[in-house]
């Protein structure tokens, strides 16, 4: 009898918890400020409440590549500590860069750091007074093919070369959050981090997932200047119309930097929208090398590429804004 009772019992448990679960399965929307910008995530169907491992997996990627925290060990190897031995985050993203650095022929280059620092666009605020001869003094230090990542340490040819990951890295912080996803089992999901997305799945009732493409005459407007649905695709922008400065002699230099001549001055390139069906880091990467070749030249890499889909905003000859879409029009 008691062997009954503990089978009937035992039974009971399960079919309690088997309830549980299945009651506790709900839509999750995580909001936050990370890597010096804000993030929303949505995962449906899901048992958990997920923010802290998230939060978690932010803290190692931010010790790992973050310039603006002193004890990372990007920071350590810029400050010139050769002894770091980087980790895996480290290590993919520093592949991947050296990847589309040959693709794109210089024109994503991580090695801009001196630069970013030098139009006070990295971690120290600074005026902006840079003469031409300064210039060409950083330019020396600016070429990925200048670092190595040889047995698990980084290698320079000039000590002071400055490796900076931040034009790529919120995309790769979307990946490591949509492969935890993965592993969890979770089906749809929208993760955005500074703009970059990637996508999976479906929303509640099995809509695609929509988002705003930024109009970059008029980033303030909540309108956008055009609404797109995304499904089981990573997506970047990058463009010059939010973050800029402007100096004391009343000239406007733009974050994104030509890794050729090491300007920091507008193309005619206003938006560049990257979607993917690979990495969110890919994309980041892309985004940032069209903003930094002009319209025809980012043109015809998407020619020789044509497996990268884009949306761009320009202007053309007259200065009137024209788009160039291979993405909704495939």
């Amino acid at each position: 009898m008691n062997i009954i009772k503990k089978i009937v019992f035992f039974i009971f448990f399960l079919c309690l918890n088997s309830c549980n679960s299945e009651i506790e399965r709900k839509d999750y929307y995580l909001q936050g400020v990370v890597f010096g910008t804000t993030y929303s995530i949505t995962y449906l169907n899901a048992t958990k409440n997920y923010q802290q491992s998230i939060d978690s997996l932010f803290l190692e990627i931010n010790k790992s590549m973050s310039t603006y925290i002193p004890t990372s060990d990007i920071s350590k190897i810029n400050n010139g500590n050769t002894s770091i031995v980087v980790d895996q985050y480290f290590k993919e993203v520093f592949e991947k860069s050296k990847k589309i650095h040959q693709e794109t022929k210089g024109f994503f280059d991580p090695t801009i750091g001196n630069l970013v620092n030098a139009y006070g666009f990295g971690p120290e605020k600074r005026k902006i007074i840079l003469s031409d001869s300064i210039i060409n003094e950083l330019m020396k230090d600016v070429g990925f093919e200048k670092v190595s990542l040889i047995n698990g340490k980084i290698e320079k040819d000039n000590p002071t070369v400055y490796l900076d990951f931040n034009s790529i890295a919120k995309g790769y912080a979307v990946d490591v959050v949509a492969r935890f996803f993965d592993s969890k089992n979770i089906k749809n999901y929208l993760i955005e981090i500074g703009g970059e997305i990637t996508a999976k799945g479906l929303k509640p009732e099995n809509k695609p997932w929509v988002i705003k493409i930024v109009d970059p005459l008029n980033s303030v407007s909540e309108d956008g200047f055009r609404n797109i649905e995304l499904t089981n695709v990573s997506m970047a922008t990058s463009g010059n119309y939010r973050k800029f400065r402007i100096a004391d002699d009343g000239k406007k230099y733009v974050h994104i930097i030509n890794p050729k001549t090491g300007l920091a001055t507008e193309s005619n390139l206003l938006s560049s929208s990257v979607f993917t069906k690979t990495d969110c880091a890919d994309a980041d990467a892309y985004a940032t090398a069209f903003m930094a070749m002009d319209f025809e030249k980012a043109k015809k890499f998407l020619e020789e590429n044509d497996h990268i889909k884009v949306i761009f905003i320009y202007l053309d000859e007259n200065q009137e804004t024209q788009v160039y879409d291979t993405f909704l029009s495939k």
